[in-house]
């Protein structure tokens, strides 16, 4: 009897151990599943993205992974392989903290977007696609990046809802231009039903409202407040997706992953959703630190970095904290940058350095931002 029981007992043990681990397997393939549905285009080699950096800054920057997340200004869904880059942000997340600053980079900004070519930086997606604008940003501001990702109108409406919207302080102006400019649109374009703002105050606002409110322009702060807004939104999200849990994570990977173009692969993708508890966002900001706007012939309005040189410094000792040697790529951009222009660092009109705190931000009345397209 008493080994009848202990082999029952055995069966029983040996039961569950096999469940458990169906499960695991089922749980592994549906997540699988999920990811594979993303449209990845692989992983970037350092060689078609021209990464030239110093042996130091090489150093410095192994301690790092930086992320370039582009928002395309596209109507049509899933359509990744062209466009103006209408939001342009470079997440930096230090390896050994877990922490993460976000830098915008403004749109309209003057830079070398592919050989022999300069033009508005959110061309370069336009003009090369994602390796091209990954390879604009390494040139210009001397970094490393080899992993991107690129969401179109769509996929923020579909992950703001999914978390259960975000809260934001409207004023009476930008509740007014989401109704006039953006609402309507927006519903169209993502097949939703929103409801239009009552006026300023705080909402929580759902994706399409989200949406709206990232693409504000014309206010006082023009495309600069328009880039504070996107990071507001940004860490706001991340925030509240930590506090959700691994349940809504979930979600995010079933409905978002199928709305995105990365060079992830699945495998990737599933190894930063498993580490996002521990990620801690310190900071955020816009770049160029120290700029003058203007209108220069057939460039249009442009964002001018004052200079270039002294702006690529600035960006790598407050991301990195180190204060890094630039290319002669960079030298060379900056040079033709000021004799194409004429703005040196004593034409800058707006200072806004996070690494000093001088902050003189008030925008350039004759600068007009370029219009969505």
């Amino acid at each position: 009897m008493s080994r009848r029981r202990k082999k029952k007992k055995s069966k029983i043990v040996l039961f569950a151990v096999e469940l458990i681990i169906l499960v695991g397997l089922l749980g592994g393939l549906y997540v699988y599943s999920k990811l594979d549905k993303v449209d990845s285009t692989g992983q970037i080699e350092e060689k078609e993205v021209n990464i030239d950096l110093d042996s130091e800054t090489a150093e410095v920057l192994k301690g790092y992974t930086n992320i370039a997340i582009f928002g395309l200004d596209n109507r049509q869904n899933g359509k990744y392989d062209g466009g103006n880059s209408d939001c342009i942000m470079i997440a930096s997340i230090n390896n050994d903290t877990k922490k993460v600053k976000l830098l915008s980079v403004y749109r309209d900004t003057f830079l070398n977007t592919k050989e022999g070519a300069y033009n508005k930086i959110n061309s370069a997606y336009a003009t090369g696609g994602a390796k091209g604008a990954v390879s604009a940003l390494n040139k210009n501001l001397n970094l490393d990046i080899v992993n991107y990702i690129s969401v179109d109108f769509r996929a923020l409406v579909e992950a703001v809802d999914l978390i259960g919207g975000v809260e934001i302080t409207l004023t009476d102006q930008e509740a007014q231009i989401m109704n006039d400019n953006y609402i309507d649109e927006i519903n169209g374009v993502a097949g939703k039903n929103s409801t239009k703002m009552s006026g300023g105050g705080t909402y929580l606002l759902d994706g399409v409202q989200t949406l709206a409110y990232c693409r504000i322009r014309y206010t006082t702060g023009l495309d600069f407040k328009r880039t504070e807004r996107q990071r507001e939104v940004l860490m706001k999200m991340f925030e509240k997706t930590k506090e959700a849990g691994i349940g809504t994570i979930g979600g995010l990977i079933d409905t978002m992953f199928d709305e995105i173009s990365t060079s992830y692969t699945s495998g990737d993708l599933l190894k930063l959703a498993s580490s996002l508890m521990d990620y801690e966002v310190e900071g955020s900001h816009g770049w160029p630190f120290e700029l003058c706007t203007g209108t220069f012939g057939a460039k249009g309005d442009i964002v001018v970095p004052t200079d270039l040189e002294t702006n690529v410094k600035e960006l790598h000792e407050y991301l990195f904290n180190e204060t890094n040697t630039v290319s002669s790529a960079v030298n060379e951009i900056s040079d033709y940058i000021i004799n194409y222009t004429g703005c040196t660092t004593s034409a800058t009109s707006r200072f806004d350095n996070p690494l000093t705190g001088d902050d003189n931000t008030s925008s350039d009345p004759e600068y007009v931002p370029e219009e969505d397209e």
